[in-house]
């Protein structure tokens, strides 16, 4: 990952920041993350988290498959800031009252309508890390649904990540 885009000097805990190599790891190998945005809904405005499949293209770039339309597309081009968290190993420790974690967050701006060439490669990126075994049949599959496929790029601006051990 970019160095100047692993940040964790706004974290509350410093005694708890997950470091770089794990916070990489965790975005890449995540199976899935949350994307929090910002509605507009009967004159007032209002969180909006969304759980879903992305990749990250090991620089700076999260891509997420979705369908053309919907209220997450509505949002993003009201608000294109968003914040996108990945959660990683948690256990509850129940005789200590407490949860061990990894997460991470990452803060970034949003965008649709990609190039052709940019949603491909997107969703061979996607293929690699969900179907690895089945890469050839899901682009053929991908070039059959292309027309109603998008595909969203959030520009990291930053990351952080937490994390709690219990010894």
């Amino acid at each position: 990952m970019k160095e100047d885009l692993y940040n964790n000097s706004l974290v509350r805990r410093q005694d708890r920041l997950l470091n770089e190599q794990l916070a990489e790891d965790l975005l890449r190998e995540g199976e899935y993350g949350v994307l929090s945005m910002v509605e507009h809904q009967s004159g007032e405005v209002a969180g909006y988290g969304i759980p879903l499949n992305y990749v990250w293209d090991g620089e700076s770039v999260i891509y997420i498959h979705c369908a053309p339309a919907g209220h997450k597309l509505s949002c993003i081009a009201q608000f294109p800031l968003v914040s996108f968290s990945v959660v990683g190993k948690t256990a509850v420790i129940s005789n200590k009252f407490t949860t061990a974690y990894q997460s991470i967050v990452v803060r970034g701006s949003i965008s649709s309508g990609l190039s052709a060439e940019e949603r491909m490669k997107a969703l061979k990126l996607i293929l690699m890390k969900y179907s690895p075994d089945d890469v050839e049949v899901g682009l053929k599959y991908a070039e059959k649904s292309f027309h109603r496929t998008e595909i969203l790029r959030i520009q990291i601006k930053s990351i952080s990540g937490k994390n709690k051990i219990i010894s």
